[in-house]
């Protein structure tokens, strides 16, 4: 019994390349990557306090972050174009130990600009564990058979996303653990997991490859290099431009820099064709264009919004490294649930245009939400609104990378899903840069209002003003940076003015006791008691034993007017009486308060001197009515934060109801590759009786008759033979990608129609005998992914070039910026 062609074609395309037990070990080498870069993410995310505190540059928070994402954001795109080169592999295991040495070599930091540089070069490394596990996994899997390999995933994240904070916190807590400074093992601990998940992936990461390309491939390295141009300034003055001035010479330098690198990009990715490390013609599509931008977008809210709740967590909550990192699971439960669900249902429906549009309108509802954070608020009141912006991300997520993957030739599945994610975290890196700049920028005016707020300055002078409170050892950091410089000269002012008070009052008893005895005493001399000459001598006698009580008692009543205590023969305030403190407190707090709002208003660069926000480990146990005024700046500052996030995913929502999503594949881009490799390297077949023949009728004159009639010849070839005169009826099977393309080609010259004949000796096709017909078997071409390369010795050398090109530049920036 014959099989139809279609039949032996579905036939052969359902031979799995791969089995499920290769699956399986290649998604735990995946996972193992994935659970490496999550959990650094996760543990320097919740130590990086301890770490700014420790380094005395919390200010520099930004660089630490922002250096590791431009490096990981640069080396993306290479990344996907290499392995579409040279297969997914060798460039995965080359990410990994990259990143173990920059672990390393970040444990070694004495600075946060050192830091800083040594998390540019892990970066790198980063690149790779970024971008090639989403490549692979659209390599070997249909796009509805990955939500049943979600949940591995998920739970390697859930895993890292606990383990985390637990981890971070033990070590940043620690004052140290085997001689080494507890936070340094933040970046240590990532040596022995890297070396396991290194070989893990050395032994299960094992992709089948297809086709035989001799030729030797163009790398793009002028276009990576102009995206360092292009990139580096524009986030370098991202991070200064509030110290520079965003006006300054330096940062209209940077500006010319980055567009002058990004034309230079332009023009040298278009002529790199489809060599480009970000091909331009991907952009011609409408689906991949419009993910890339809701990409960015949602990158550069979640990663920049996102930095500030860890922050708020331990320095307005007060929870500790382990506990912030443990309040954030909220965010992670609601990616994980909303992964599943969606999962799950674009893997029953095959439909997932919603989940943009959902998702992107929970992300924007939970950053509204989070505008309305206040001081006072409840914890649980930041968990909702984590949780509702990370049941958004969840399904952006997913559906983005769908979207992305579906848009493109499976050829291009590796750049093209490097490139949504260098452009996601392109957003990301502009996110932390920008959105950073402003919290710390914000932070000095937002806390001198705070401190002009009445209320809480009368209640943090009743504090400051208490002995007992500010000579507590848990307040003299907060007393030494925020509250000595405004108390002690107030202070000094009451002390001035009831010095003056008491010696008026001295002065005014000492003239009414000289008064009284002067008088008494010529009373005496008028009554002849006493001789006249001795008058005067008997009033400095008599004044000097009476201007003692009278000096007491006038100071005693003094003191009582002016809630202030008789000491040493004058006036003080006994700041330790609640109500001498009380009353001088109520009568300063106004005039201070006003004294710092005009500051505030007038000179906002005096407000810097307000706190330091560098190291605010002072802030730790300190008495909450000192710490009031920053912790209601530091609120402030954050809703400022959220109020950018929300504008941006704003956008990205009302973008997304312009979405087109392609339809989803039914195979994965291997099996289409080994279908179209089987097909390529068929035999033709004799047409026999037992053949079942799929008949194209061809019009004559055609390309496709030229093919015919020529036989196996290149049509350029077969010209002449346009006109010969074969036989009314004959059969041919070609698998030739030259004429499919023909007989596919203009509609009128080719009659949708097919004859097939399940026994017959031959197929046919009813036609006027000056109409011959041709029967053609087509096997329609399949793309694929480029065919393997081995990786040569000139493409190592200039790839490790360009490595160490990327870290020079990245180092010399810092340390230009740090000048």
């Amino acid at each position: 019994m014959s099989v139809a062609p279609a039949e032996r074609a579905s036939t052969a395309s359902a031979q799995p390349v791969m089995t499920q037990r290769q699956i399986t070990l290649v998604i735990v080498g995946l996972m193992a990557g994935m659970f490496l870069s999550s959990l650094d993410q996760t543990i320097v995310s919740t130590a990086i306090r301890t770490i700014g505190d420790d380094l005395h540059g919390l200010e520099q928070q930004a660089w630490v972050t922002t250096a590791y994402m431009i490096t990981s954001t640069i080396s993306t795109p290479i990344y996907g174009k290499l392995s579409d080169i040279f297969g997914r592999r060798p460039l995965y295991l080359f990410g990994i130990g990259v990143f173990i040495l920059g672990s390393l070599l970040s444990s070694f930091s004495t600075s946060m600009m050192m830091l800083a540089a040594f998390r540019a070069f892990q970066g790198i490394g980063a690149g790779a564990l970024m971008s090639l596990p989403m490549a692979i996994m659209g390599d070997m899997l249909a796009p509805r058979e990955r939500a049943k390999y979600q949940g591995y995933f998920l739970a390697v994240f859930g895993i890292s996303s606990v383990l985390g904070p637990l981890i971070g916190g033990v070590f940043a807590g620690a004052d140290s653990l085997l001689w080494v400074t507890g936070w340094r093992w933040v970046f240590l601990v990532n040596v022995p997991i890297g070396i396991i998940a290194l070989g893990m992936v050395w032994k299960f990461l094992h992709l089948p490859s297809f086709g035989n390309n001799a030729a030797k491939p163009r790398i793009d390295w002028w276009g990576a290099t102009f995206v360092i141009v292009a990139l580096v300034p524009l986030l370098l003055v991202a991070e200064q431009g509030r110290e520079w001035g965003w006006g300054s010479t330096a940062s209209i330098a940077s500006y010319v820099v980055s567009g002058l690198g990004l034309i230079a990009f332009l023009i040298v990715e278009s002529k790199m064709g489809q060599d480009a490390i970000i091909p331009l013609h991907l952009f011609g599509n409408g689906t991949f264009s419009m993910s890339t931008i809701l990409g960015f977008l949602v990158g550069f809210a979640m990663f920049g919004a996102m930095m500030t709740i860890p922050l708020y967590l331990q320095i307005v909550v007060g929870l500790t490294p382990t506990e912030s990192g443990l309040a954030t699971l909220p965010m992670m439960a609601g990616i994980m649930l909303s992964s599943i669900v969606s999962g799950q249902i674009v893997s029953k429906t095959g439909k997932y245009r919603i989940f943009p549009i959902i998702g992107t309108l929970l992300v924007t509802a939970g950053y509204y939400y989070l505008t309305f954070l206040t001081v006072d608020r409840p914890l649980w009141f930041l968990m909702i609104g984590m949780f509702i912006i990370g049941s958004g991300m969840g399904q952006l997520m997913q559906s983005l990378t769908l979207a992305t993957q579906n848009a493109v030739q499976p050829r291009d599945m590796g750049v093209a899903t490097s490139a949504a994610t260098f452009f996601r975290q392109i957003g990301g890196t502009m996110g932390t840069a920008v959105l950073l700049s402003v919290l710390f920028t914000a932070m000095p005016n937002n806390i001198m209002s705070a401190m002009s707020n009445e209320d809480d300055l009368r209640s943090a002078l009743d504090a400051a003003t208490n002995p007992a409170v500010a000579s507590a050892p848990e307040n003299a950091g907060i007393m030494d940076q925020m509250w000595n410089k405004i108390v002690d000269p107030v202070k000094s002012n009451i002390q001035t003015q009831l010095d003056g008070g008491a010696n008026q009052a001295k002065a005014a008893a000492d003239q009414a006791v000289r008064d009284q005895v002067t008088a008494a005493v010529q009373g005496r001399v008028d009554s002849g008691e006493i001789p006249a000459e001795a008058a005067q001598g008997i009033i400095d006698q008599q004044v000097a034993e009476n201007q003692g009580a009278a000096e007491e008692q006038a100071l005693s009543a003094a003191a009582e007017q002016a809630h202030a205590t008789v000491s040493n023969g004058t006036l003080t305030v006994d700041w330790a009486n609640d109500d001498q403190r009380t009353y001088w407190v109520d009568q300063i707090a106004p005039q201070i308060s006003e004294e710092i709002s005009n500051n505030a208003d007038s000179d906002s660069e005096n407000s810097d001197d307000s706190a330091s926000t560098s190291d605010t480990s002072y802030l730790d146990g300190a008495d909450s009515r000192l710490t009031r005024p920053f912790m209601r700046g530091f609120t402030e500052s954050a809703v400022t934060v959220y109020w950018v996030g929300f504008v941006a995913i704003l956008v990205a929502f009302i973008l997304s109801l312009f979405f087109k999503v392609p339809p989803l594949r039914n195979s994965s881009a291997l099996q289409e590759a080994a279908d179209k490799h089987h097909a390529d390297n068929r035999e033709p077949e004799a047409v026999t009786s037992s053949n079942v023949i799929v008949a194209k009728t061809v019009a004559p004159g055609t390309a496709a008759q030229a093919i015919v009639a020529g036989g196996m010849e290149d049509p350029a070839k077969t010209e002449d033979k346009v006109e010969s005169k074969p036989s009314a009826s004959r059969d041919f099977t070609y698998s030739d990608a030259a004429l499919v393309a023909a007989v596919a080609a203009p509609a009128p010259e080719i009659a949708d129609r097919e004859a097939v004949r399940a026994h017959g000796s031959r197929a046919t096709a009813e036609e006027p005998a000056e109409q011959p017909v041709y029967n053609v078997r087509v096997v329609p071409s399949a793309d694929h992914s480029a065919p393997v390369q081995r990786i040569s010795t000139e493409s190592m050398i200039a790839l490790a070039t360009s490595t160490m090109s990327m870290i020079v530049a990245t180092i010399a920036l810092i340390k230009s910026s740090k000048k």
